[in-house]
């Protein structure tokens, strides 16, 4: 059976990167592979084996297209609303929070923000589905 180990995405600026992950999801470098013209970081969150790797192309001048096949990570708090705030306080640029009703029941709590590259991460409610 396969187990999912990371998810990659590319980023410009790798010290602006590595302070979102940080402040935001409290994710910490696991390892730093550095070659010629790129980088690889993996970062990890002490709750999790799954890790979040930052790819850095040296010579990258110009922002990555994300295209409209992008979608987004997710993570789970306890407090969402306590999780929103601290965002805020961070001047992390959280979006509104918003209420996922299925069938007249909420689904989900939620709310997204954008990393520095333009990468949606959904911060969602710890409860039901997302346990």
């Amino acid at each position: 059976m396969a187990k999912p180990v990371h998810s990659m995405i590319r980023v410009r600026d790798e010290a602006r990167s590595l302070d979102f992950y940080r402040r935001a999801f409290g994710l910490k470098v696991a390892d730093h592979l550095k070659f010629s013209d790129f980088a690889l970081i993996y970062l990890r969150h002490p709750s999790s084996p799954f890790e979040v790797e930052l790819t850095v192309n040296f010579d990258r001048k110009e922002p990555y297209v994300l295209g409209d096949g992008y979608g987004h990570l997710a993570v789970v708090v306890e407090d969402l609303d306590a999780e929103h705030a601290r965002f805020e306080r961070e001047k992390l640029a959280p979006g509104p929070l918003r209420d996922f009703k299925h069938d007249g029941r909420t689904l989900a709590r939620f709310f997204f923000v954008s990393d520095p590259d333009g990468y949606k991460i959904e911060v969602i409610q710890r409860g039901g589905r997302f346990g």
